[in-house]
Parts: structure tokens; C-alpha cells; sequence
């Protein structure tokens, strides 16, 4: 009877820590706070960043490209959210924006708008307006609660497996069957296509942020073209990736452009 119970709680509490995005208008699990994640983020930024070649923005004009175009973005964001009566979703942001000497092409945000871009990406983004398509996207990672959302889907994935476990304690070879089942199933099924959906939302809204930074969203098709060279056709199965396809990535964005579009407007040089 004890266990049954354990079951109902954990069930019903991760069906009580569901959310809507007030952005996106999509239910999210939430079994951890903003705040927490925060706080945590500050600390590995700071252990990154010591770890790391940062490359000064008062003597690298990249660097100071990178921290000029995501300040926009920030700006662009923060208004946007106060204009929807959503100024407290982006509470404790304390924007940073750092370039870090890496071949590797990429960049990321965390929670609290702790910005990394690495050197290796701006060979393929070339210009402001591709950049800032990649800073809109990883800040909508962020804003829109995603790394949040993919702890909490951890999180809960663990208690279902213990839920498994709990059904089927009495029979070991049960219990082996179904963890060696579970997890794999659980990261095909559920967690990446979550995934996935998520990538789907940042280039959505982060193009339409990076547009009201005053950026072209045209430019992130030639930007993604450039990605998808880069890879060489080398990419695998979109259900074992996080990520969408280039393919799709590229038609998805092409039907965001009009939308975008509307809130462009050119920075006044």
C-alpha cells in the first residue's frame, strides 16, 4: 500500500508541475525553480570563463560584436516582454555576453542570460545579422525555460522509472527488462523529440527577437545553408538527434520570415 501510494504521489506531482509558457502557449514540466537554475548557472559560467581564453571586447572587435549584437537581442527581448505585462519572466537577468577562443562552432546561453559564443562559429555566421539569428536562438533557449523544462523531463524520468520498479520488485529479471527497455524508449520517445520541439520554438521566437533587434531575418537561411555544408550530409537519424534536420530546420524558418519580417527594423547606422 506504501508503494502504491509513492507511485500516486510522484504521478500526480509531476502532472501538478506542468506550466504554460506565456510566449509560446505550450505546457511545460517545471519540477525545478528559475531561481535555482539561476543561481547554478552563475557558478558554472564563472568556472567556465576561468577555464576558458575569453577574448576581450575593449580590444577584439569580434568580441565586441558579439557583446553589441546580443546586448540588442537583451534589449529587444526585455521590451518585448514588458510590453506583454511579462517583465518578472526574466527576473535576476543579469545579461552577459563573452567570445571564447574555440574552433568549435557554436554558442549557447544559460539560464539568466549568460551568453558564450565561440571564434570557430563566426567563420560560418560571417556577418551581424547571421549572428544575431544564432544569439536569438540560444537566448529563446533560456527565456522561453527550456533548459528547465529538460531537467524537470530528467527528473521525471527517474521517478517513472522507479515507478517501473516498484510494479515489478518482486521479479528481478523484470526489473532488468524493463530499465534496459525504458531508457533508450524514454530518450527516442520522449525526451528528444521534446528536444527537438524546443529547437523548433528557439528559431522560431529567436528570429522574431533578432528581427526586433533590428537584424534581417532573411539572412538565417544562408546561414543555415552554410551549416548544412559544413556537415557534409554527416548528420544522423533525427530520432536519435536533438536537433531537426538541416533540411527541415531551413523550410521551418523560411515560413517564420513573413512573420519576422513585421517586427524588422533596420538599425540606423
Amino acid at each position: 500500500m506504501k508503494q502504491f501510494l509513492t507511485v500516486i504521489v510522484v504521478l500526480t506531482f509531476s502532472l501538478s508541475s506542468c506550466t504554460t509558457n506565456p510566449i509560446t502557449g505550450r505546457k511545460q514540466l517545471t519540477l525545478v525553480s528559475e531561481q535555482t537554475l539561476q543561481q547554478e548557472a552563475v557558478n558554472q559560467y564563472r568556472s567556465f570563463l576561468s577555464e576558458n581564453k575569453v577574448v576581450s571586447a575593449s580590444t577584439n572587435k569580434d568580441a565586441e560584436m558579439v557583446k553589441r549584437v546580443g546586448t540588442r537581442i537583451a534589449r529587444a527581448i526585455t521590451d518585448y516582454y514588458s510590453s506583454k505585462g511579462l517583465a518578472n519572466v526574466l527576473e535576476g537577468y543579469n545579461w552577459e555576453f563573452n567570445l571564447v577562443q574555440s574552433p568549435e562552432v557554436n554558442a549557447w546561453c544559460m539560464p539568466g542570460g549568460k551568453v558564450v559564443v565561440y571564434t570557430g562559429l563566426l567563420g560560418v555566421t560571417k556577418n551581424e545579422a547571421a549572428l544575431a539569428v544564432v544569439l536569438g536562438h540560444e537566448i529563446t533557449h533560456a527565456v522561453a525555460g527550456h533548459g528547465q523544462e529538460r531537467i524537470s523531463q530528467a527528473m521525471a524520468a527517474q521517478g517513472l522509472e522507479l515507478v517501473g520498479n516498484v510494479f515489478t520488485s518482486n521479479n528481478q529479471k523484470a526489473n532488468q527488462i524493463f530499465n534496459a527497455v525504458y531508457a533508450p524508449s524514454a530518450q527516442i520517445g520522449v525526451l528528444l523529440p521534446n528536444s527537438r520541439k524546443q529547437e523548433y520554438e528557439a528559431d522560431h521566437y529567436g528570429l522574431l527577437f533578432s528581427a526586433m533587434a533590428g537584424y534581417n531575418p532573411n539572412e538565417a537561411i544562408p546561414f543555415w545553408e552554410r551549416m548544412a555544408a559544413l556537415k557534409q550530409g554527416k548528420e544522423g537519424l533525427e530520432i536519435l538527434s536533438t536537433h531537426p534536420l538541416d533540411e527541415k530546420r531551413i523550410q521551418a524558418l523560411k515560413g517564420y520570415i513573413a512573420e519576422a519580417l513585421q517586427y524588422y527594423k533596420p538599425i540606423k547606422q
